[in-house]
């Protein structure tokens, strides 16, 4: 009986991915294949450009090749790593016969090993499939091939999205859609530090609403965990899709940049040419940086929610996009070790410290430790707030510095953390470019108020604010609303818990508004009102 050949399953909307594969010279019966991490990112199909697969399917079964990750209905399989290595190489020979000696050459490149612990882990994967372990059939004293029938998903249908036949009337030519598990998802570079609880709190969430928005301070980590969570939600939709509205300054673009993430090209999309490109498909589609242009983005979600009822939206953004349906998840800083903490085992419980610590390690290695590194950390991170973004730039300047150095300056943050990732968005390359960033996004009494507020130097109440910084151009009723405002953009934190609210800025925040309440020359205003009239009720910052 002849063996059935592992394929490619070819329809109309995926093209036949090309054999690659190349003759052993010792062996001219056998083929040594060229990996699937050296195939070429795209090939030429019947006049049209195809990317290569970011994972396969087979019956029940998921694999990525990249990662060797292997899921039967959507769950995980428990198999060693030798076994996905196996599998990886069976795979990529598309059905032809690879024999012992390349199969111990690839899984073992570095190790001499006997020809029993190949026969283990062809065991190992044959159960792991359990009533499908035929899929690896034994050639009796040469080899093993795969044989499956082998469905690719595309990380996008087409590269030339506008031979798709969209026009811009919307009316859909062919079939659009996406292939099951596309996605333009980015590859996380290192692992999210501290952030668990908040994934399992924002994943119920997710699987509750069709809006969820994430909202936090500028360098809160809103981006990272949107990202992440969009990973592990990916395999409950059909296709996941970021669009990053962070460099798009003209809100009338917002709806060409999502367009243009989901490969229907360059112009605007509209709801009914979404809606014929979704299908009946589940998407998901990640809004990333919505604060700048948050009208056109919330406007934008709101009709695309409408127009179909499989798509859910993450959003990312510094304040709600108050868009009906909208869940709304505050991502909190990490947790901080409590004040003077000096003990190096009960600071590392703290997920600000673990980051810290392990960006200093990562950006110099042989940076010593000392004894009074604990009480460092502890300072380091409670001066900045545990935000990720303020922490990372701090353990770029400590792998100079030592950590008792930079917390011995950490008070001057704002001129201190200036070196951020080359890559990363200008507002992201130093700390006072974040809050810049913030600060040009308010109204100009939210810029008056929160300068102003940074006078208090501990938590103050709403009619506290209101008698103590309305003065000039700005009245009580101004600072209400601007307070309230500011909270709802994350530069104001509020503490409900005890019924009457009470406000704080953060260290950072207050550091960078008071040199702006410097710049405008209104400090001895402040004090000299609050001595006459006794209106400030709290100890007073940076007072002379």
């Amino acid at each position: 009986m002849m063996l059935a050949e592992a394929r490619l399953v070819q329809s109309s909307s995926l093209p036949r991915q090309p054999v690659l594969e190349s003759r052993r010279s010792d062996d001219p019966g056998d083929h040594a294949v060229i990996p699937l991490s050296r195939a070429p990112s795209s090939t030429e199909v019947g006049g049209q450009t195809w990317r290569s697969p970011r994972a396969l399917r087979f019956g029940r079964f998921r694999f990525v090749p990249h990662s060797r990750e292997l899921t039967a209905d959507g769950h995980p399989v428990l198999i060693g790593n030798r076994a996905l290595e196996l599998l990886f190489v069976l795979i990529e020979a598309r059905g032809e016969l690879v024999t012992k000696d390349v199969l111990l050459s690839r899984v073992w490149p570095t190790t001499i090993v006997e020809e029993n612990n190949l026969q283990f882990q062809i065991s190992s994967l044959r159960k792991a499939f359990g009533k499908d372990r035929d899929l690896v059939r034994t050639v009796s004293g040469r080899g093993y091939r795969f044989v499956a029938e082998i469905e690719p998903e595309m990380p996008g249908v087409r590269l030339e999205t506008e031979k798709r036949g969209i026009s811009q009337s919307g009316s859909v030519g062919g079939d659009p859609r996406p292939t099951y598990g596309s996605s333009n998802l980015p590859a996380p570079a290192s692992d999210i530090v501290g952030r668990e609880s908040h994934l399992s709190d924002v994943t119920a969430l997710v699987a509750a609403n069709r809006l969820v928005t994430l909202v936090g301070a500028g360098g809160i980590g809103k981006t990272r965990l949107a990202i992440e969570l969009a990973h592990r939600l990916e395999l409950r939709f059909d296709s996941v899709w970021v669009a990053e509205l962070g460099s798009v300054s003209d809100p009338e673009m917002v709806q060409s940049a999502v367009a243009a993430a989901l490969g229907l090209g360059a112009g605007p999309i509209s709801p009914a040419a979404f809606s014929a490109f979704l299908g009946s498909r589940r998407l998901l589609l990640v809004l990333d940086n919505c604060e700048h242009v948050i009208d056109a983005a919330a406007g934008l979600a709101e009709s695309l929610l409408h127009a179909n009822a499989s798509l859910q939206v993450i959003a990312t953004s510094r304040e709600p996009l108050r868009a009906e349906g909208e869940w709304v998840y505050r991502v909190p800083s990490l947790d901080v070790p409590p004040e003077g903490e000096d003990d190096l085992e009960a600071v590392l419980q703290h997920s600000a410290a673990r980051l810290f610590l392990e960006r200093t390690r990562a950006a110099e290695p042989d940076i010593l430790l000392g004894a009074g590194v604990a009480a460092a950390t502890t300072k380091i991170c409670r001066r900045l707030d545990g935000i990720p973004l303020a922490i990372e730039l701090a353990a770029a300047r400590a792998a100079a510095l030592g950590v008792e150095g930079l917390a011995a300056r950490v008070d001057d943050r704002l001129g201190l953390l200036t070196e951020g990732r080359r890559t990363a968005p200008a507002r992201h390359q130093t700390l006072r470019a974040t809050l810049d960033w913030s600060y040009e996004l308010l109204t100009e009494s939210e810029r008056v108020v929160m300068r102003r507020l940074s006078a208090f130097g501990g938590d103050f109440t709403a009619d506290t604010a209101s008698r103590s910084v309305a003065f000039g151009d700005v009245g009580s009723a101004q600072v209400v609303q601007s307070l309230t405002s500011l909270v709802a953009k994350s530069l104001v934190a509020a503490d409900v818990a005890d019924g009457t609210p009470r406000y704080r800025l953060l260290e950072t925040m207050r550091a960078y508004a008071a040199e702006k309440l410097a710049e405008s020359g209104e400090l001895g205003t402040i004090l000299q009102r609050w001595d006459r009239d006794g209106a400030a009720p709290v100890r007073v910052a940076n007072r002379p």
